[in-house]
C-alpha cells in the first residue's frame, strides 16, 4: 500500500530579469508523479540540477510547490493547514546532503538532536536527554560526543548527527537527499549500511535521492 504518493508535482522558479524586465519562469520540477509503498526504499535519480532536491523539499513543504499533490497516509500535504502540517512533519523528515552546513555550528550535538523534541514540546528535560542518548547510540555515536560542536566531528559523524535529529520524532518516512555524496568513499559504505540497518529496525520508508545509479541499485 502506498504511504506516499506524488501526483503531477510542478515547481516553477522565476529568474530575475533585471530592472523593467519580466523574469523568465524556470520549471525546476515538471509534472513528476510516483508512489512509495510502506517499508520501501524508493530511488530518485538524476543529474545535478535536474530537480531532485527541489522535489524532496516540495514534498515536505520546505518550499511551496506551484501545483500538484503530495499525499501522505491519504492526506494531501500541500493543502493542509499549518497545524496539520506541523503534525505531519513529525512523521516526515529529511536528511540533507551537506552534513556541515545543515548543522548549527553554535549548537552542541546534544542540542541539535534535542531541538525537534523541544519544538514539538515532547517530554520534560530528563526525558529529552534520555531520548537524545538513545538516538546517539542508535546511529553509532557515544556519550562523549554529546557536548561537542559540529566542527569537532568528521563528515561521517556529522551526517550521523543529522540522521539522529531526523529520527528524534519517530518518523515513518525519511527523505535522504544525497546523504553520502559529500563523504569519502570508505565512509559512504558505513553510512549506507547504517541507513539500511535502521530501516529494518525501525520499519522506515525512504526516498533516496542520488545521482549515483550504482549506489541507488545497492540500497533500493
Amino acid at each position: 500500500m502506498a504511504l506516499v504518493e506524488v501526483s503531477h508535482l510542478v515547481k516553477h522558479f522565476v529568474r530575475n530579469g533585471g530592472f523593467f524586465k519580466q523574469g523568465a519562469r524556470v520549471a525546476a520540477v515538471d509534472d513528476v508523479s510516483f508512489h512509495i509503498d510502506e517499508g520501501e526504499t524508493f530511488g530518485l535519480v538524476g543529474e545535478s540540477g535536474s530537480g531532485k532536491t527541489t522535489t524532496g523539499r516540495c514534498m515536505l513543504r520546505l518550499i511551496e510547490a506551484t501545483s500538484g499533490e503530495v499525499t501522505f497516509r491519504g492526506e494531501n500535504v500541500l493543502a493542509i493547514s499549518p497545524s496539520r502540517l506541523r503534525a505531519a512533519r513529525r512523521q516526515m523528515q529529511i536528511v540533507f546532503q551537506d552534513p556541515y552546513s545543515s548543522l548549527n555550528p553554535r549548537m552542541r550535538a546534544r542540542e541539535i538532536v534535542e531541538e525537534p523534541l523541544i519544538i514539538h514540546r515532547l517530554g520534560n528535560r530528563a526525558a529529552r536527554r534520555k531520548r537524545v542518548a538513545e538516538l546517539f547510540g542508535l546511529v553509532g555515536l557515544y556519550p562523549i560526543h554529546l557536548e561537542r560542536y559540529p566542527h569537532e566531528f568528521s563528515g561521517g559523524q556529522r551526517q550521523r548527527i543529522g540522521l539522529a535529529r531526523a529520527l528524534a520524532l519517530n518518523p515513518s518516512f525519511v527523505i535522504l537527499d544525497e546523504p553520502v555524496s559529500a563523504l569519502d568513499v570508505s565512509v559512504q559504505a558505513q553510512v549506507v549500511n547504517l541507513l539500511m540497518d535502521l530501516q529494518r529496525r525501525l520499519s522506515l520508508t525512504y526516498l533516496f535521492i542520488a545521482h549515483d545509479l550504482r549506489l541507488v541499485e545497492h540500497i533500493c
